[in-house]
């Protein structure tokens, strides 16, 4: 569940078998006058769009229904309710939901139809607000997906660590402080300061330095962690493996980096 703020009006948006249904129910608020959902699908045009949106996007439509009740708009005592269109036609651009976030939910496509029932202004900036959040939800998949990476590469590091810096002998505490020595190379390279170090620094924030790293620091900390794992089956000291990964890290930043502004000049 999400919201986006249209000309002063709170909107919601969520998820439904993976699709953006965005709230009529808040939309309508930014419409002057009473108005109603159900005066808006006595209209022949809005019954019309969403009969050809469900017949190229639901199996299940049932248009001869549909069509039955399409045939009597226009006429004055004709009214029909989305639980109605939903109950006798299985139509799935539409969705009445009960409870926290109840209320009258359609397709993003027939919400964008919808908006500009409200008036084209409206219309406009939905479309934009909306853009705007699927924008940063792609930025914020796009860290999560490199955060996984980097917590895979991580398991490849560690097993590194366990195969060739630690012997059988050691307890788990020696242990522990032998991969957090290890992390703390990859920590000083990339960040340059240890995981005790930026916990000083930043007493107020929760979780680690990598939970605060840029997509570009995850992508390089993904790819120094396969690295050191290979400088340590190799048999590197851990003070090579530092300055190695540091000029590596730096490289990498700057080069990441060009391309990033490479695509924002485009």
């Amino acid at each position: 569940m999400a919201r986006i703020i249209v000309k002063n009006t709170e909107v919601t948006v969520i998820q439904i078998n993976n699709e953006d249904y965005i709230s009529l129910s808040d939309m309508i608020k930014a419409k002057e006058g009473e108005f109603f959902v159900t005066s808006w699908l006595r209209n022949r045009n809005t019954l019309e769009y969403i009969g050809i949106w469900e017949k190229v996007y639901n199996p299940n439509f049932n248009y001869i229904e549909f069509d039955i009740i399409k045939s009597q708009a226009g006429l004055n005592r004709f009214i029909v309710s989305v639980k109605e269109l939903v109950e006798k036609t299985n139509i799935i651009s539409l969705q009445a939901k009960t409870g926290r976030y109840g209320g009258t939910y359609a397709h993003k496509d027939i919400a964008f139809e919808f908006a500009m029932w409200i008036s084209p202004e409206f219309k406009i900036y939905i479309v934009k607000e909306f853009q705007r959040l699927k924008e940063e939800e792609h930025k914020t998949l796009g860290w999560c997906a490199k955060r996984e990476l980097a917590k895979i590469n991580y398991h490849i590091h560690t097993d590194a660590i366990k195969h060739n810096l630690i012997p059988a002998e050691l307890t788990s505490q020696q242990t522990s402080i032998i991969y957090a020595s290890e992390a703390d190379v990859l920590n000083v390279a990339l960040f340059g300061m240890t995981a005790k170090e930026w916990r000083d620094t930043n007493p107020d924030l929760k979780g680690n330095m990598r939970d605060y790293a840029t997509i570009n620091e995850l992508i390089c900390l993904s790819n120094m962690e396969n690295l050191n794992a290979v400088f340590i089956n190799e048999g590197l000291p851990q003070r090579e493996r530092l300055i190695k990964l540091n000029q590596i890290a730096i490289e990498q930043m700057s080069i990441l980096q060009e391309v990033e502004n490479r695509k924002l000049l485009k």
